[in-house]
């Protein structure tokens, strides 16, 4: 038999985030958070920051740009850290569709994201096969034979 994850582990905090992000309940939202909370993007480093506040301030803006906004979650968790994997959509104020998708890896302490590891990123809607991506990532412009 495995362990057995705690009631208010990081799953559950997993599970108040998303239905935070749902009903639109900022408070709510801001709440499954530590005032301490570490976010660290590894493919866009810049983009990291501390404290629960910063989190408010992106959800205000993404509230108010993607009024429909709307998540659906999946995740796995032990009793430290969930690996949860997202898609977001929407439409925008100016009606072009908002899509995300991506991985957060969360550690949680006493039911409350500590740090996130975050790999969300707008969805590419190009055309592009896995032979021209490829082809793209390891060629400089102008060098490709």
């Amino acid at each position: 038999m495995g362990e057995q994850v705690p009631v208010d582990g990081p799953g559950e905090m997993v599970e108040r985030l998303a239905a935070a992000t749902n009903a639109h309940d900022l408070d709510a939202l801001e709440a499954c958070f530590a005032p301490e909370y570490v976010n660290e993007t590894p493919v866009h480093p810049a983009r990291g920051f501390t404290g629960r506040q910063q989190v408010r301030r992106n959800w205000e803006q993404i509230f108010r740009g993607v009024p429909d906004i709307a998540v659906r979650v999946r995740w796995i968790a032990n009793h430290e850290t969930a690996w949860s994997e997202w898609a977001m959509s929407g439409t925008r104020l100016d009606g072009t569709p908002h899509e995300m998708r991506g991985v957060v890896i969360f550690g949680v302490r006493d039911g409350l994201a500590s740090w996130a590891r975050f790999y969300l990123e707008p969805l590419d809607q190009s055309t592009d096969d896995v032979n021209a991506t490829v082809e793209r990532a390891v060629h400089a412009e102008g060098t490709r034979p």
